[in-house]
């Protein structure tokens, strides 16, 4: 039988003391003023005899679990996943894992998934709220549990967040449009309390004010928690009545796909019978004929930014200062307007 490599054997073999090997292994090196060189050399023979950490012994020695718990509307969703991949990697390089969940914009299972995540011990939350999550980010305040809230945050809330400046992207890409000669312009979204829609309205609703061109009646709100024929089918019947529209800026990058369908049922001709932007990318609309202009979010950045606020946070634990961050959109001009 093989035997199981132990922080003695990593200490034979790199020459250093078991406690070394246990504060390198541990991500307490250079807090331990053990220099460079030696953390690299543990790291790597570790590597070599390709030892595993008990994460459970290690857990009930220290209290901690290394662990983060993730949670986001939907895991499947092109944007989140890609948020996902980024916070993970960067988790991982500082010798954390992570733990995914999806509420599906369900408040009750977010308040489930994050009392299981709480059971499990995790040391910190990065969380993409539902609408009415208020009081459960106030509760894990309360229990002082590390949090980050990322793509959308509740005014009021002294929390740390990193989102997307919704606000001053709607301005872009409406302004975009009026620049490209369109003035009917329509957009599509839902009707909800979570403020990153909000502000994507007020954004597009302010530009066309100043220009003398609002009309509230090219503005299609939906219920979220809708099937996707269902949404298919709201968006048809608008388009069927608001005929004269001749451009549309979507709220979301799944409602386009939605609106896509809708444009296909209607023998509609994208950018010739109306010009299309959309919040958020997504690898189909690359590769859409013609490709569709978004207004996407810097994902990467947003990412990296979270771990770095969450480890921070874990690290001065009640010394930790609130940061609430926005970041600018990057309109990316394709095909379809």
């Amino acid at each position: 039988m093989k035997k199981n490599i132990t922080i003695k054997d990593i200490a034979k073999a790199a020459d250093v003391s078991v406690t070394t090997v246990s504060f390198v292994l541990n991500n307490k090196g250079e807090k331990m003023g053990i220099s460079k060189e030696v953390i690299k050399k543990v790291i790597k023979v570790s590597e070599e005899m390709k030892f595993k950490l008990n994460m459970i012994a290690s857990s009930l020695r220290t209290g901690k679990t290394r662990s983060i718990g993730l949670i986001v509307e939907d895991i499947s969703n092109h944007f989140f996943s890609d948020l996902a991949k980024v916070i993970e990697r960067e988790a991982i390089d500082s010798n954390y894992r992570v733990f995914y969940c999806s509420t599906g914009g369900n408040d009750e299972r977010a308040v489930e998934l994050v009392d299981s995540l709480l059971q499990a011990n995790v040391d910190g939350f990065i969380i993409t709220p539902t609408e009415n999550m208020k009081a459960t980010v106030d509760r894990l305040l309360e229990l002082q549990c590390p949090v980050v809230l990322v793509d959308r945050y509740f005014e009021g809330q002294n929390v740390s967040h990193v989102v997307l400046d919704n606000f001053e992207g709607a301005e872009k890409a409406t302004h975009y449009l009026l620049e490209k000669g369109f003035r009917k312009i329509a957009f599509i979204t839902n009707y909800s309390q979570l403020i990153q829609m909000n502000l994507r309205k007020q954004g597009y609703t302010k530009v066309l004010k100043e220009a003398g061109l609002y009309d509230e009646s090219r503005i299609l709100d939906m219920e979220y928690h809708i099937s996707e024929e269902k949404r298919i089918e709201k968006i048809t019947e608008f388009l069927t009545k608001k005929t004269d529209i001749d451009a549309v800026l979507f709220g979301a990058n799944y409602l386009l796909l939605a609106g896509l369908q809708s444009f296909r049922r209607l023998e509609l001709k994208i950018p010739a019978d109306k010009a299309v932007i959309s919040f958020d990318d997504h690898e189909s609309f690359r590769l859409n004929s013609p490709s569709i202009t978004v207004l996407a979010q810097p994902i990467e950045e947003m990412a990296k930014k979270t771990v770095k606020l969450l480890m921070k946070q874990m690290t001065d634990g009640s010394n930790y200062k609130i940061i609430k961050e926005k970041k600018k959109g990057n309109l990316i001009i394709r095909e379809s307007v």
